[in-house]
Formats: structure tokens, C-alpha cells, sequence
């Protein structure tokens, strides 16, 4: 997806390499308990690189990609914006401090992961990080929610993830299919009348 293709708003900003890596660098030290929650708020609304139409179909290409959804949209911002160069600013930025945060915080939890104090803090970690994604996700839905289509993909996707349990893989091959066939029937219904 080139980003730059897209006509942007007056308000958009476009970055250059420090912007990148100085926005992911902030974004990797905000997102503890996951970053995506926040990389909507900073990319979208304090940044302003990105519209929120534009970040959620970007997610969806990322999503399908190898490797974090995050890195991937990290990788593809900065090289649509900047390059090779802003690829490697942004995940460099990224991934830089919470990788030197994580290795110190992971030695200490190593000595203390047996204690209930400690076991009860990480459980209530981990429910705050779920409801996080579960408000971002709310959040992405707000553009996209224009048609039945959309609707009825959503209500697929947790029909084939949550009671069939199909690996993500095949579900999205499944909507992609399922989407693709309802546009073409309705586009040659249009051209019929």
C-alpha cells in the first residue's frame, strides 16, 4: 500500500527519518501491555501521518503479513515516508528502548515470578492490556462501519475465530473470497439495470 498515493488532507504531516524514529521511539516506551492501543492515538491524532481510514487499512495489509503488526505499519510508514532510510529509523525507534527495558525488567521478574503478589500484579496486567485492545479495536471500527459488507465480515470473523477456532490464515483467504464474491455480484447487479 503506498501511502503517498493517497491524497492527504491539508492537516497530515509527512515525516522525515528523526520524526520517525523519535514517534516509534515514543511509541515503543508508551506501549507498555501492547502498542497498538496507542500507535492509533499517536500516528492518527498526535502525529497526524496518517488518517484513521488510511491506519486501519494499513493494520489490515500488516495483519496479514509475517511478524508484529506493529513492526510491520512501523516498516511501512517509514519507508513510504522516507524510504529504506524511514523503515529502519522507524523500527529502529520502535524497538530500541523496550528492547534494553525488557531484557532488564525480564531479569528482574525471573527472580521474583514465584511470589502471589507478583503472579496477581501480571494477571491484572494482562486484563488491562485486553481491555486496551478491545477499546482500540472499537475505536478502528468508527470509520469502516459504512456498509453491510462490513457487518457481515465482522460478524464472519468471530464466527471463524471464537467457535470455529480457524487459524487466521484461512479465516481472512475465507472473507477475502466472501468479500471479493459479494462485490462482483453487486457490481454486476449495477451494470445489469
Amino acid at each position: 500500500m503506498n501511502i503517498e498515493a493517497i491524497p492527504m488532507e491539508q492537516s497530515m504531516t509527512t515525516p522525515n527519518c528523526k520524526a520517525l524514529f523519535l514517534g516509534f521511539m515514543k511509541l515503543g516506551l508508551m506501549g507498555f501491555g501492547g502498542v497498538l492501543p496507542l500507535a492509533h492515538r499517536l500516528i492518527v491524532e498526535d502525529q497526524k501521518w496518517l488518517t484513521s481510514e488510511k491506519f486501519t487499512d494499513l493494520l489490515g495489509v500488516c495483519q496479514i503479513l509475517p511478524g508484529g503488526n506493529i513492526v510491520n505499519m512501523a516498516v511501512a510508514i517509514g519507508y513510504d515516508f522516507a524510504g529504506v532510510k524511514g523503515a529502519i529509523s522507524a523500527v529502529f525507534g520502535l524497538m530500541l528502548a523496550p528492547t534494553i527495558i525488557v531484557i532488564s525488567l525480564y531479569q528482574l521478574y525471573s527472580s521474583f515470578q514465584d511470589i502471589p503478589m507478583v503472579q496477581h500484579m501480571i494477571q491484572g496486567l494482562a486484563a488491562a492490556a485486553a481491555g486496551l485492545l478491545f477499546a482500540t479495536g472499537f475505536k478502528m471500527l468508527k470509520p469502516i462501519m459504512k456498509s453491510k459488507l462490513t457487518y457481515f465480515t465482522i460478524i464472519l470473523t468471530i464466527i471463524f475465530m471464537l467457535l470455529i477456532k480457524l487459524p487466521l490464515a484461512l479465516t481472512l483467504l475465507i472473507l477475502v473470497t466472501v468479500n471479493m464474491a459479494v462485490l462482483a455480484f453487486n457490481q454486476t447487479k449495477v451494470t445489469q439495470e
